[in-house]
């Protein structure tokens, strides 16, 4: 029983004790509440509401006394206007640069600007209209942040930071934070240094405007490869009445046993007369007589800056004719194209064989856009840039031993666009050089309807036709995202259209029909229409790159009494693994009432030690069931710039064998080469030589190389000391030895006499960037003002440029504070410099021990003296007021030190 009653007593007590402590609670939670709502006044209201209902925490503050919500932080006033000073300060911030910030300084406390500060670290903010509070968010859109004055109060993150009265100050300018508060709340760890009027802010995070740089620079590396960028000078085309520049020329001789020598020689002359480009190719033969029609000559104005018409050409053309046309035209042609490379909007597969191991240029409105090597059968492919407007695909084929020189073939993309209501049009007239000397013109006109569709239309008229010498057309390109399709009608001659659609996997697939009228005559066919299907696709991994094609086509042949089907096809792989070049082309013809033909072509090119390159080719017969023809050549390279060349070929078509032998070497200023060849039937030796000269009036610079510069341009740069600084070379300014120069293309060359530099085989018309090195230089006296030049390249000319090298003077001195200690350097003081016409053309800042100098000022007289603005804040005067010194015109610049400002309090 008494236990029992114990027992009964103690829950009781228990109990009572249980509601005691509860009742206590509330009345201090209460209490509390009584507090903060006294305290707060309606805004505390709401943030409790807020704690209540559990969105938000309140931080607790902390005990140290360097934290501005610490509890041993004491502050005997708050800051006001009487006691505290606005000054202008100088904020480093890290990755970003340096930047003048107005700020307040308390004792030596420093508040910053929180809208100025955001918007340099370009962190998203706004001001209320009565500047007592911030709001935005930090980084991420969902890290808001609200800095209130009323309420004292920082509420970021959800979390509630209580102010003290001293951290955040209302002027009329708007709110300054106490600085060491950025960095406990944001992260922004400012360094405020009292001495030098310095804050130095460090932030462990990516801030928008650190970002936001990386994403200009690159940008700026993007606009470099596109040729898109900025210069600081930009040099044009200049009218030229007559100027000789350039010439190419080649000789190849070739004996066969009891047979005549052929000699073939070449001759290109590029020159500039009545300010146009004139182009001269003279071709010889020993077993041909010369005639003019074979040769090949025009001159092109230019002028892109002309809206109405910017090319005028007169000489050979390139018509590009719907009718059939084997001889050159010689004649006429005005287009308002420009020469210029404008924006492409997709790429168009083009692919086709020359001989193995040749060099392929592939030139869009005769700017070089890429190049490539054939692989070991001769194959090779582009992806070409589709711009907008009127594009001239140029090839350019280069031999290595010289046989065909330059081959150029001429292209037509069958997608022609425009940007939307931008109109294009090109004229040609002319005679054809044949024997009936047929009356050749043709006017076509394009009209971008929208971004995506473009028409156009026109007329060509060609007097040897009989079916119908005047044959307009209608034409028309339609882009659906990666579907481009295009059509063109030309009355009483063709119809076509042409499909093409490429995969987010790299499948091309062009599809392409043309249907011929069976009575015209304009275009030399035998047959009724044609059906085209190609496949392509690229594959590309670390290791290997590989391309792959089907093609078939089909012909109907137009016969009197039935019409038969004649199909080929074609499969094509070419890629390059572990540096071996290979091509296996399978290649079969169809005819429909014969048996098919199929044939495969294998070769493969391996790279050896000692710098050998073995190259085996087959050719494997499927009807026959054997190889019908091998061959195998082997190259060495020999004194760097040789190389030696031998092959074996078997064939049995021939049924013998066939040796070769041959050596080329490039000199600087021509290639020539040689090789022999022994068959069963005949034995032949060949001698090649090729190159160019280079000439310029100006500076009577002659020059050779072995590549072809006909329609090409130079540059020829040419420094030199501006002693006097002001951009013009005079007769006692010297040149300046040590330039370096960097440029988006052609080849540079220096001579070390004179210090010019050359740079030749650039193309003309065309935009290119020269930077010069502004390190160059051990003299840092020797200065360059204009680092990057925008240059348009004149054809079969050099254009001169004189670069002028600031040699630029030093000033020196220092800042002492005088006070009862004695004289001490005083840092962080602004020293500005003003020119006779009382501008600044220089500031500085002295060092931590008064230390001051720049050096950059061109020859003249100076006057040198302390902010006004900086003294009047710091209540400080000097002595002297100003200094005044001369910079002299020197060679290795001139130097003036010793100017010393003594500062002192105002009593």
């Amino acid at each position: 029983m008494i236990q029992i009653h114990q027992i009964h007593q103690n829950t009781l007590f228990n109990l009572f004790f249980t509601v005691q402590k509860c009742c206590a609670r509330w009345i201090v939670f209460a209490f509390c509440m009584l507090i903060i709502s006294t305290s707060f006044g309606q805004n505390g209201i709401v943030f409790t509401k807020l704690k209540m209902e559990g969105k938000f925490n309140i931080s607790e503050p902390a005990g140290n006394s360097n934290n501005p919500f610490g509890g041993d932080t004491t502050y005997k006033n708050d800051p006001s206007e009487e006691n505290y000073d606005e000054i202008l300060v100088t904020l480093n911030v890290q990755g970003i640069g340096s930047f003048e910030m107005p700020a307040i300084i308390w004792g030596e406390v420093a508040y910053l600007p929180v809208k100025e500060l955001f918007d340099v670290l370009k962190i998203k903010n706004k001001q209320s209209h009565h500047a007592d509070s911030i709001e935005g968010f930090f980084i991420n859109p969902n890290a808001t942040f609200l800095i209130d004055k009323i309420s004292n109060q920082i509420f970021y993150q959800g979390k509630i930071v209580t102010l003290k009265s001293a951290d955040l100050i209302r002027t009329d300018g708007g709110l300054f934070l106490r600085s060491d508060v950025f960095g406990s709340v944001f992260g922004l760890d400012c360094n405020f240094t009292f001495r030098s009027l310095s804050i130095a802010l460090n932030s462990k995070t990516e801030l928008p405007a650190i970002r936001d740089m990386k994403l200009e620079a690159l940008h700026k590396n993007i606009n470099k490869l596109k040729g898109s960028r900025k210069a600081d000078t930009l040099i044009d085309v200049e009218f030229s009445p007559f100027r000789l520049g350039m010439a190419d020329w080649s000789v190849i001789s070739t004996q066969t046993i009891n047979e005549n020598t052929n000699t073939r020689i070449n001759l290109g002359i590029g020159a500039i007369f009545a300010g146009g480009e004139t182009n001269i190719f003279l071709a010889y033969s020993n077993r041909e007589k010369f005639r003019l029609s074979k040769q090949n000559y025009y001159w092109r104005f230019v002028n892109n800056d002309h809206t109405a018409l910017r090319q005028i050409i007169a000489g050979k053309i390139a018509p590009q004719a719907v009718s059939t046309i084997y001889n050159s035209v010689t004649g006429i042609q005005l287009t308002n194209a420009p020469t210029t490379f404008r924006r492409s909007f997709g790429t168009y597969t083009l692919s086709d064989k020359t001989e193995p191991g040749w060099m392929v240029e592939l030139y869009v409105n005769n700017i070089l856009v890429n190049y490539a090597t054939a692989d070991a059968s001769g194959f090779f492919t582009f992806q070409v840039p589709m711009v907008y407007g009127y594009s001239a695909v140029k090839l350019r084929f280069y031999g290595p031993w010289g046989e065909e020189r330059i081959k150029e073939q001429n292209i037509a993309i069958p997608f022609s666009f425009l940007p939307q209501n931008e109109f294009e049009y090109n004229f040609s007239a002319g005679v054809v050089d044949d024997v009936t000397k047929s009356f050749f013109s043709r006017a076509t006109a394009n009209y971008g309807l929208s971004k995506q569709v473009t028409v156009g239309g026109g007329m060509e008229y060609l007097s040897s036709v009989t079916s119908g010498k005047a044959m307009p057309f209608l034409n028309t390109s339609v882009r659906l995202g990666a579907l481009f399709v295009s059509g063109e009608h030309v009355y009483g001659v063709r119809s076509k259209a042409l499909f093409t659609y490429r995969l987010p996997s790299n499948l091309a697939v062009d599809l392409s029909y043309i249907n011929y009228n069976k009575t015209q005559t304009a275009i030399n066919v035998n047959y009724t229409d044609e059906k085209k299907a190609v496949l392509s696709m690229p594959f590309r991994s670390k290791k290997f790159a590989a391309y792959s094609r089907l093609t078939v086509n089909q012909f109907t042949l137009a016969q009197k009494s039935f019409k038969s089907k004649y199909t080929t096809a074609e499969l094509l792989f070419s890629g390059v693994f572990a540096g071996i070049s290979s091509n296996v082309t399978t290649q079969a013809m169809l005819p429909a009432d014969g048996k098919p033909i199929v044939y495969s072509n294998f070769s493969m090119t391996f790279r050896l030690p000692a710098k050998i390159n073995i190259t085996p080719q087959a050719r494997y017969e499927y009807g026959q069931n054997k190889l019908s023809s091998l061959k195998l050549e082997v190259e060495k390279s020999m004194f760097r710039k040789g190389y030696l060349n031998a092959s074996y070929e078997k064939n049995s078509l021939v049924k013998g064998a066939a040796f070769g032998l041959g050596f080329r070497y490039n000199f600087s200023f021509a290639q020539v080469s040689f090789s022999a060849r022994q068959s069963k039937q005949l034995s032949t030796t060949t001698q090649t030589a090729r190159g160019s000269l280079m000439y310029d009036g100006y500076s009577n610079y002659l020059g050779a190389t072995e590549q072809n510069n006909v329609g090409r341009g130079g540059v020829i740069i040419a420094p030199y000391l501006d002693l006097n600084c002001n951009g013009y070379r005079e007769a006692n300014e010297p040149a300046a030895a040590g330039l370096k120069v960097r440029i988006n293309g052609g080849r540079i060359e220096r001579n070390n006499k004179d210090t010019t530099i050359r740079i030749v085989g650039l193309e003309a018309y065309a935009n290119y960037f020269l930077e010069l090195d502004k390190n160059s230089f051990d003299n840092i006296a020797w200065q360059i003002r204009n680092e990057t030049i925008r240059m348009i390249i004149e054809p079969n000319n050099f254009k001169l440029l004189e670069v002028p090298v600031a040699v630029v003077g030093e000033v020196s001195g220092s800042v002492l504070l005088s006070n009862d200690k004695g004289l001490n350097g005083l840092g962080r003081m602004k020293i500005n410099i003003y020119n006779n016409q009382s501008e600044i053309v220089a500031k500085t800042l002295t060092e931590e021990d008064g230390y001051f100098s720049y050096v950059g000022l061109a020859p003249g007289n100076y006057t040198a003296l302390i902010d006004a603005a900086q003294l009047s804040k710091l209540n400080m005067k000097s002595s002297p007021l100003s200094i005044t010194f001369t910079v002299k015109a020197n060679r290795d610049g001139d130097v003036v030190d010793g100017l010393q400002f003594t500062v002192q309090n105002k009593k």
